[in-house]
């Protein structure tokens, strides 16, 4: 049986498919006030309570028949971690707070590509020869899940990027974390297990 099989799972905020400019996730892209294009935007003293909506997305996208998904092991190129600047909104008073909120979706981008790469190496790690394409859920819904937790723990230590050495902190945290796992980058490839 030969069928096409198409999976988008938009998750992490405001979904906006179709709406451009999106910016993958890079270890260099930094995030300004430029970025966040939604009509919300808002830099003013008359805002009284700040807010900010991320924009940012882990997407996961499958098409292909089934003989060539039960081939495939390597799912990398089909996650992406992703900032949708016409979904992305910020409302603070001034530009010192703007800032603050800026440094705060940083993290939370540097965070969700962290968790999209755990969940290319779980795919990687879990995938068998006949394994369905409802394999992936499991391990997408508990990274998710602890993405999640994370970026609310750190929204709530910060008192929402106040506590900007705590931010730091836990941002280089992240970071590092990205660092320790490199053959998980959207364009990598995982090594082989040795028999």
């Amino acid at each position: 049986m030969d069928y096409k099989i198409f999976l988008l799972l938009v998750v992490l905020g405001y979904s906006a498919i179709g709406q451009e400019p999106k910016v993958e996730w890079d270890s260099d892209y930094q995030l300004n006030i430029s970025d966040f294009r939604a009509s919300q935007t808002k830099i003013d003293k008359s805002v009284t309570s700040v807010y900010v909506q991320s924009g940012i997305n882990i997407e996961f996208a499958i098409q292909m028949n089934n003989f060539v998904f039960m081939l495939t092991k390597n799912f990398n190129s089909k996650l992406a971690c992703t900032f949708q600047k016409e979904a992305a909104t910020l409302m603070a008073p001034d530009s010192v707070k703007a800032n603050q909120l800026i440094k705060l979706v940083q993290f939370d981008f540097d965070l969700s590509e962290l968790y999209t790469r755990k969940i290319r190496k779980e795919l990687f790690e879990n995938k068998k020869t006949f394994s369905d394409v409802t394999f992936f859920q499991p391990y997408f819904d508990k990274m998710i899940a602890e993405r999640n937790a994370a970026s609310a723990k750190i929204y709530a230590e910060t008192d929402f990027g106040n506590n900007a050495a705590l931010l730091e902190k836990a941002h280089k945290e992240v970071k590092k974390e990205i660092l320790l796992l490199p053959n998980y980058c959207k364009d990598c490839k995982p090594p082989k297990k040795r028999k």
